[in-house]
C-alpha cells in the first residue's frame, strides 16, 4: 500500500538523536478551540469529543473507507494496512488538509502545520486485536517530538467496541521504557509499556462518526480487542511543526496544510490524482 514502514525498524530509530520530550501549546489566542480546550491539552495531553464532519458526511466518509478497505483486502493487506493513505488517495490528501481538522491542529501548533500521516485503524467485529499501552512517538523517526495526532471516527467508537483510551497527563512524565510486544498479546503495533495507569487517569475517547479527537505523541494510549458485533475504525491524522526533522525518508510524506515551511525540511507533494 505504501514504500513507508506503519513501524520503522528499530535500527533506523537508534541512528537518529531524538528530542523526545513534551513541547505544550504556546497558542495564546486560538480561533477555533476554546482557550480552556489549549490548557486542557497542555495539562492532560489530549482534547475529544470535537464536532468536525455532520452525520450526513459521516456516512459519507464510511462507504469510501468500506471502499478502500474491500480494495486492501483484495490486494491482500487487512483492515490496518491502509497507510499513508493521503500519498495514495487524493481524497484521503483532502482530509488531511480539511480547513476545519487543520483550524484544530493550528489552536495547539501555530500558523504553520506540515500534515505527514494518515492512517486507518479498523477493529473489525472479534478481531481480538488490542493496541498496547505506547507512547507514539517511540514509533517515529522525528525530531523533535511535536507531533499532534488527530483520531477521526468513521465508525461510532465507545467502551464496547474498543475505542481509544488515554491516560491523562502522562506526556509529563516523558519518554518511558518500553518492552517489545510478545506474540501472545494481540497488539496491532510492536511495543508495550507495562503498569501504564501509574501515571494517571485512564480516560475512554468515547466519539461518534464525525467527531474527533486530539493527542500528543508522548500521551499514553491504546485500546482494547474489540469483543462487539459492530466494527470500530478511526483514521489517524499525524501533524507537526515545520521545524520537526525527519529520518527514514519521512520527509517525503510532509504536506503543508497551513502557513509555510520555513524550515524547508519537507517535500510536500501533490495530491494523487485517484481517489
Amino acid at each position: 500500500m505504501s514504500k513507508f514502514q506503519a513501524v520503522p525498524d528499530q535500527a533506523d530509530l537508534e541512528k537518529m538523536n531524538r528530542d523526545l520530550s513534551f513541547y505544550p501549546s504556546q497558542v495564546k489566542s486560538p480561533q477555533t478551540l476554546s482557550t480552556a480546550q489549549v490548557e486542557q491539552y497542555n495539562r492532560d495531553g489530549y482534547v475529544k469529543g470535537l464536532a468536525v464532519f455532520s452525520a450526513t458526511e459521516a456516512d459519507d466518509l464510511r462507504g469510501y473507507f468500506d471502499q478502500l478497505l474491500e480494495r486492501a483486502i483484495a490486494a491482500g493487506g487487512d483492515s490496518y494496512s491502509i497507510s499513508s493513505a493521503h500519498l495514495i488517495y487524493g481524497r484521503v490528501y483532502d482530509l488531511l488538509c480539511e480547513p476545519r481538522i487543520v483550524a484544530l491542529v493550528k489552536d495547539i501548533l501555530g500558523e504553520d502545520v506540515i500534515g505527514w500521516g494518515s492512517h486507518f485503524f479498523c477493529k473489525m467485529p472479534h478481531d481480538g486485536k488490542s493496541v498496547a499501552w505506547h507512547q507514539d512517538a517511540s514509533y517515529w523517526p522525528l525530531t523533535p517530538s511535536k507531533v499532534v495526532t488527530v483520531w477521526l471516527a468513521i465508525d461510532d467508537a465507545d467502551t464496547e467496541n474498543a475505542c481509544m483510551k488515554f491516560v491523562a497527563g502522562s506526556q509529563h512524565v516523558g519518554h518511558l521504557t518500553y518492552r517489545p510486544s510478545s506474540d501472545d498479546e494481540g497488539n496491532v503495533l510492536n511495543q508495550t509499556i507495562e503498569d501504564a495507569e501509574q501515571y494517571g487517569d485512564v480516560v475512554y475517547d468515547e466519539l461518534v462518526a464525525g467527531q474527533v479527537s486530539l493527542h500528543t505523541d508522548l500521551l499514553l494510549h491504546g485500546s482494547e480487542a474489540n469483543d462487539s458485533d459492530r466494527r470500530r475504525c478511526g483514521l489517524t491524522l499525524r501533524y507537526c511543526t515545520p521545524d520537526v526533522v525527519a529520518g527514514s525518508n519521512w520527509h517525503d510524506k510532509g504536506v503543508v496544510v497551513a502557513g509555510s515551511d520555513f524550515s524547508g525540511n519537507w517535500t510536500d507533494p501533490a495530491r494523487p490524482t485517484t481517489d
